[in-house]
């Protein structure tokens, strides 16, 4: 099992006196205290640290920690040079990077995003998919490259990441579409579903689709995205997570949950939520913490690596 926890990048998890300076010194503690991996998001609709910025600066501060992206938005960036950065962040992490990628979702989260990109909302899967191509094309040396919506007849040598191949490149998504081209494609599966029945149901699909591929049994790493508030009832979490969904997605946790894991309660409680996504199948879980400031952020982080050890060991 690994477990690892969201940076607190946007300015939705600040308060008023909070100083963003002070993120790489979260992620230090969440690696001393036992998360195996620290995971950003990507957007340009709400003020937030950049994510290939902030997982910069966290590869020489930190040793160990995966580092990952939940997800990267890869339409915001010009491929080649996207790319390059990868690249130069498992570097520079000594092959720690974890890339997860999404296409974005329609409505106010995902096609006002491909506008301000100058990017076509249509095809954005076959953009999506193309671009990990080539992201992959350029790590493995490749002087040119030709797919439906993106061609290069000259590519220049590219940096060389610190694995060979470049690092792993999961996919977010849940629709039986994503679920294929996880199986055939990606290297790892990173969704959000409501209710461990649905990701059991995805996740078996995700491996029929890779099997029919030919890839080997374990090809596709099976991650899962959870929002997480340890508090002293379900009550008083669920309180606490509706100011929260309110000030983060403009919706009431009624509505956020239907479409998004949501886990809350005592620690016992949460403990036995998230284990219940672990006989699913997850065995690499991505937390996020609710909370609306940083001194939050931080007693949840604490509260949940308290948890550590009962679920490593499920």
């Amino acid at each position: 099992m690994d477990i690892g926890v969201l940076l607190p990048t946007g300015r939705a998890q600040w308060g008023a006196g909070d100083e963003p300076r002070e993120l790489p010194a979260f992620a230090v503690r969440a690696e001393q205290l036992g998360f195996s991996s620290l995971f950003v998001n990507d957007s340009l609709i709400s003020p937030r640290i950049e994510a290939l910025t902030m997982l910069a600066a966290l590869a020489p501060t930190t040793e160990r920690v995966t580092l990952g992206t939940a997800a990267l938005l890869p339409f915001l960036r010009r491929p080649v040079q996207a790319a390059q950065t990868l690249a130069s962040i498992d570097l520079l992490s000594g092959g720690r990077l974890v890339v997860a990628v999404g296409a974005g979702f329609p409505g106010r989260f995902g096609q006002p995003l491909y506008t301000l990109s100058e990017v076509p909302w249509e095809r954005r899967f076959t953009r999506l998919d193309e671009t990990v191509r080539l992201w992959r094309a350029l790590w493995d040396g490749a002087s040119d490259f030709h797919g439906e919506l993106l061609h290069f007849d000259r590519l220049p040598p590219a940096t060389t990441p610190f694995r060979p191949g470049g690092p792993p490149v999961w996919l977010g998504g849940a629709t039986p579409a994503a679920l294929a081209r996880t199986g055939r494609i990606y290297d790892g599966w990173l969704p959000y579903p409501p209710r461990p029945a649905d990701y059991a149901t995805g996740l078996t699909s995700v491996r029929k689709a890779a099997a029919e591929a030919g890839r080997p049994e374990g090809a596709v790493t099976p991650a899962l995205f959870v929002s997480v508030r340890v508090d002293r009832s379900v009550e008083a979490g669920r309180r606490a997570l509706g100011d929260w969904a309110q000030a983060n997605y403009g919706m009431p946790l009624a509505e956020l949950e239907k479409i998004q894991a949501v886990v809350t309660g005592t620690p016992e409680q949460v403990a036995d939520g998230l284990a219940r996504y672990v006989d699913a199948g997850a065995r690499h879980l991505v937390v996020r913490l609710g909370a609306l400031d940083l001194r939050g952020q931080r007693e949840q982080l604490e509260r949940v690596a308290a948890l550590l050890p009962r679920l490593s060991g499920v």
